[in-house]
């Protein structure tokens, strides 16, 4: 079986998180390659709607994540192609009634003590901001710093600036370790030599993990979007229902449902976002997809005249806490984990890139890591 030419880092996985790993650990000037058993963004970025959302975390360690994350945002739209189609169009969280308008208040004071820029908008100012809005809601709160990608094109874009050595239809089928930890992987293309591997297999991770002799108990939560005829602009924002945030913090394996409704470049309107825990049932649900069109439509009454042309799902990587599992994995050594991240993981993609390549060179990462230990988890909830 052959072997390549000894590498840095051996990155598992060519979505987007796995990209931006690859795209700052080689500006950090580590020898990078990245291994697939699919093609770039074959998996739950493939899947996604493409969010950069601060406006759903509540203050902690994945806000902080998530407001580092929207600045490298900014810069990396500034030197990766239009392709990737870089969105600043604010997020617009609207409340029903006053008791969820309260509880929106509250929910973002915390986010502002946290650097979040979160503006309440009354019921009179609803129509100038978003026109087409059903009339009803309350009040709303804006969310300036809420952005919008198209994932595919942003993971392959990275993983092109990166000039990462690429494995596609590869699958890992084994970790190589020695005395001193880590050495490899292996394909059933060859080996794959260096002395750090990086689990950023998404849903996947868990048996990535296993391959590693180590337990991360990550479970996909399956979601689906619709996907409009194109359309004049009809949605200006990002926007969702207030319930929205309290279904993706939810751990329930049930069927969850609340609209989030944007629009995009080419004119399509979006649709999510479902949460079910089934395994990996990748089966049509018509009364997923009929809970989305009912709300989308309370929202925005225009979309019920609206041909929807497509539907995708996908799986979300989730782990029990609603926290990604990023950095160093204490139980073998050169072993590191980038996974977990459950629907936000375009949105944190870089700087869990940026936390990733800092571990590798041994530098000192912007954020602690300690929230995000690999091997917090004491027991497997399977």
């Amino acid at each position: 079986m052959p072997k390549r030419h000894p590498l840095d880092v051996v990155i598992i996985g060519a979505g987007v998180v796995g990209a931006a790993i690859a795209y700052y650990a080689a500006r950090s000037g580590l020898s990078v390659a990245v291994v697939d058993r699919g093609p770039v963004a074959g998996g739950t970025t493939g899947a996604g709607e493409g969010n950069l959302l601060v406006s759903d975390k509540e203050a902690g360690p994945e806000l902080d994540l998530a407001l580092l994350s929207a600045g490298l945002w900014r810069e990396l739209a500034a030197v990766l192609p239009q392709e990737i189609e870089y969105e600043a169009k604010g997020g617009l969280v609207v409340a029903p009634d006053e008791a969820s308008l309260a509880a929106l208040r509250t929910f973002a004071d915390g986010q502002r003590e946290a650097g979040v820029e979160a503006v309440e908008a009354g019921a009179g100012e609803l129509r100038d901001l978003e026109p087409h809005l059903a009339p009803g809601p309350v009040g709303a709160f804006l969310y300036p710093q809420d952005a919008q990608v198209q994932p595919a094109q942003a993971a392959a874009r990275l993983l092109a600036a990166s000039g990462a050595s690429v494995h596609l239809g590869e699958e890992v089928t084994e970790i190589l370790t020695g005395p001193a930890g880590v050495r490899g992987v292996r394909t059933p293309g060859g080996e794959l030599l260096a002395p750090a591997v990086v689990n950023a297999a998404g849903t996947w991770g868990g048996r990535i993990a296993e391959l590693a002799g180590v337990t991360l108990p990550v479970l996909p939560r399956r979601g689906f979007v619709l996907v409009t005829e194109p359309l004049p602009q009809l949605v200006r924002h990002k926007v969702y229902a207030a319930d929205y945030i309290s279904d993706v913090a939810s751990g329930s394996a049930a069927l969850q449902s609340s609209a989030v409704v944007e629009g995009t470049p080419a004119g399509p309107v979006l649709i999510g976002a479902t949460r079910e825990r089934v395994g990996f049932d990748r089966s049509l649900s018509v009364e997923a997809l009929r809970r989305l069109a009912t709300q989308a439509s309370a929202l925005f009454p225009v979309l019920a005249r609206a041909r929807v042309l497509r539907t995708y799902h996908g799986f979300r990587p989730y782990l029990p806490d609603h926290l990604p599992a990023i950095g160093p994995d204490p139980r073998l050594p050169g072993l590191l984990h980038a996974c977990g991240h459950e629907g936000a993981g375009i949105g944190l993609a870089p700087a869990t890139g940026v936390l990733i390549a800092a571990a590798l060179a041994g530098a000192q990462p912007p954020l602690p890591l300690a929230p995000f230990r690999p091997d917090r988890f004491a027991e497997d909830p399977r």
